[in-house]
């Protein structure tokens, strides 16, 4: 009996191949060519998307250091590199410097500092700056003036590189950075002049920076180089070719590991940019990576485009105002999770995330309320002629600005014009109860005065961005809100 179970037993183990195929089989397996393995052409075409995918997310997330390298690199080629060296535009910032979103309506300084290079670096910081210090992921490290340590008395910062284990002497705001590479951002503010904003003095504050070694004796600090940027063609923005990549690995090889995490390494390693190891992408390699860093840029755009189904970024319920920090934190933090695609999009067009930006800091802070929309909706375009209403007493305690961007990636719109913006500092125009009419368009309309007109590029896009710094209590409670843009025949 035992003898014939078993002959019975095997006779079942030893079924045909065909009712063997048609047995239960796992869903992967099914899914997966019925267990077996790929073609070899399949697989290589299914290796190269993989490669272009992780391409495309590597941009996204290394997108806010190739940001500083662009425009580092612009600033060295112009202005020459050193911890002593610190551009400022005396004479305003202007559509010439090609650069995300600048501020033509504040004094900038700006400067890269390679903490590698020089060790612990000590910057004395002006009264009244409104500034920062990042790493070059733009992880803020301090603010600097009224929302900063210093609460715009000015004050000494002690920038130490990410390996420091020395002595941190006292009287010191002392920070540590994730990158050797450190960006110094200063802005400060222009006087009311007779004729429209005066930068004398702003410039008078800023040239008191100081930047020097911790540990050099006076007579080897190098005497500060203040070259002025105004009125020069400047390209300050990151790669647009395969250039991206090669920067960003001379960047990886340069900084600790620790700088980026272990994620977004594991990322580039997939595409092969590893610390202290070759890139040596191949042929087919460096066409998907070509290929990347064209359709990257265009994603992102889309997601701009297109706008987030949360509505999140939304200032208003009634007006097409967004925030470009969609409501959350100035690290791209969002209740429970990290909003790349919102990081991602504000460095296409941006630079300079800092916690005084995004607080609700009352005659203290800033807000960017910005509109790539008309009142109806629809995409303000260059060609078009339009007029934006802002309310009287606009809630900015220091002062209000208005700007014409490129959508794509943010510099300032390029005119016959040059200056794109105005603020409260200038002799504008004013009606009978104190509001303000601005005008945009390719040619200036017979009803707008010379002082409320901005010029436009026809045919091309523009978005109109809302500064207030100092921002008041009427902004947050919404008591006081710009006007659409209207369009106008």
């Amino acid at each position: 009996m035992c003898w014939a179970a078993a002959a019975a037993l095997t006779s079942g183990l030893l079924a045909s191949p065909a009712r063997a195929q048609d047995a239960p089989a796992p869903p992967l397996v099914k899914q997966l060519n019925n267990g077996n393995w790929l073609s070899a052409d399949e697989a290589e075409a299914l290796r190269d998307e993989l490669y272009y995918q992780c391409a495309i997310h590597a941009y996204m997330t290394m997108l806010p250091a190739l940001n500083t390298i662009g425009m580092r690199d612009g600033s060295e080629a112009t202005f020459g590199k050193g911890y002593n060296v610190l551009p400022i535009w005396k004479d305003r910032m202007d559509a010439r410097t090609w650069v995300p979103t600048p501020n033509a309506d504040v004094i900038y300084s700006m400067s890269y500092l390679d903490l590698k290079e020089t060790g612990p670096l000590v910057v004395a910081a002006p009264r009244n700056v409104i500034g920062m210090f990042t790493d070059f992921f733009q992880r803020t490290l301090t603010d600097v003036g009224l929302i900063g340590p210093d609460r715009a008395r000015g004050g000494l910062y002690l920038l130490l590189p990410p390996d420091y284990e020395g002595e941190v002497p006292q009287g010191y705001f002392a920070v540590k950075s994730r990158t050797y590479n450190v960006f110094l951002f200063f802005r400060t503010i222009m006087a009311k002049g007779d004729t429209g904003p005066d930068p004398k003095p702003a410039v008078a504050l800023a040239e008191q920076t100081r930047v020097y070694p911790l540990w050099a004796p006076e007579k080897d600090v190098k005497s500060m180089q203040f070259p002025n940027g105004s009125g020069k063609r400047i390209n300050m923005m990151y790669p647009v070719d395969n250039a991206y990549w090669t920067k960003l690995k001379a960047f990886v090889d340069y900084e600790p590991v620790s700088s980026i995490d272990p994620e977004p390494r594991g990322v580039l390693a997939s595409i092969g940019i590893v610390k202290g190891q070759p890139f040596n992408p191949t042929a087919k390699q460096q066409e998907l990576l070509k290929k990347a860093v064209e359709a990257a840029p265009r994603m992102i755009l889309a997601l701009r485009q297109l706008g987030r189904s949360d509505e999140r970024d939304r200032y208003y319920k009634d007006r097409q105002y967004l925030n470009t920090w969609a409501a959350g934190t100035s690290e791209w933090q969002q209740e429970s999770y990290l909003d790349v695609n919102q990081r991602a999009s504000y460095f296409q067009i941006a630079y300079s995330s800092a916690p005084a930006m995004v607080m609700r800091t009352l005659g203290a802070g800033s807000k960017y309320p910005f509109t790539f929309k008309d009142a109806k909706g629809e995409f303000l375009n260059g060609s078009g002629t339009y007029k934006l209403h802002l309310p009287p007493n606009p809630p900015a305690a220091l002062f209000w600005a208005v700007t014409a961007y490129n959508i794509t990636d943010g510099t300032m719109v390029e005119a016959a014009q040059l200056m794109p913006s105005i603020n409260g500092f200038n002799k504008v125009a004013t009606n009978g109860d104190g509001s303000v009419d601005l005008w945009f368009g390719p040619s200036k309309p017979a009803a707008a005065p010379d002082t409320n007109f901005i010029q436009t590029v026809g045919g091309r896009n523009f978005l109109v961005a809302l500064r207030l710094y100092g921002t008041g209590v009427e902004f947050f409670d919404q008591t006081w809100k710009p006007d659409d843009v209207v369009k106008v025949k």
